[in-house]
């Protein structure tokens, strides 16, 4: 997953499969972060069902977590604010 550090923060590409099963990160597929949300991609759901994922798993503050490119398509580009690349890796790729 390609995680790029930027002032205070950091980005990273997502790829969302809206409507699953459960919400879980399934690893990385093209240097993104797999997502997979219960959310249909109707009317932002999945957009927000994502920022309140991950935030969870960061264990940051949802408004700590943007979408900063892709809101309407399922490849996103997510900005963190307050942790490192580091701590990102460490926090979604633990249990997958």
């Amino acid at each position: 997953m390609d995680i790029q550090e930027q002032g205070a923060g950091v980005t990273f590409p997502v790829r969302v499969v809206p409507r699953a099963g459960r919400n879980e990160v399934v690893g990385s597929a093209d240097g993104a972060l797999k997502v997979r949300l219960t959310a249909p991609a109707v009317e932002g759901r999945a957009n927000q069902a994502l920022v309140w994922f991950l935030a969870g798993r960061l264990g940051v503050r949802r408004g700590d977590v943007t979408i900063v490119a892709g809101e309407h398509a399922r490849h996103k580009l997510v900005r963190v604010e307050g942790l490192t690349a580091v701590q990102v890796r460490e926090r979604l790729m633990d249990r997958t």
